[in-house]
Order: structure tokens, then sequence, then C-alpha cells
């Protein structure tokens, strides 16, 4: 089981909202996770972003792999804590 950090969409139609999720890489975008480890908003000025850094470590010790876009994100995440 290829585990994965990666966005699922929610919000209504034109007003996306994405919860960044832990979840095995065969399912489905908006399937089941296995956990939450945080939220991006887009839609707000300036952008609305929460990482939870510890469930982040813990899944990344378990081996997930963070998608392009939510790597991108932890590292706007980790420059704006410091």
């Amino acid at each position: 089981m290829a585990i994965k950090l990666r966005m699922t969409r929610m919000g209504s139609k034109k007003r996306p909202f994405y919860r960044i999720v832990a979840i095995d890489s065969a399912t489905r975008r908006d399937g089941r996770p296995l956990d939450f480890v945080g939220y991006y908003n887009p839609m707000v000025n300036p952008v609305e972003l929460k990482i939870d850094a510890e469930k982040v470590k813990y899944w990344m010790e378990q081996g997930a792999q963070p998608s392009d876009t939510v790597r991108s994100l932890l590292k706007k995440a980790e420059s704006a804590s410091e």
C-alpha cells in the first residue's frame, strides 16, 4: 500500500476548498482518506493554509510521498512559520 499526501477537493461549484489528506495512492481523488493533515483555501485573500506538522512528519516516516502541489504547500507553510 503506497501512501500519498495529496489534496481532496471540497466546497461548491466555483468555490474550491481543499483538504490535505494522507490516502492510499490507488484511491480516487475524493475517496476516504486515512487521515486529515490540513487544509488550503485559495479563495480568500491572503490564502488560508493550515498544516499539522506533527501529522505530516508521522506520515512521511510511514513512507508517504507528497504530491507536487502538496510539496510546494509544505514549503510555503514552513517558510511562513519561520
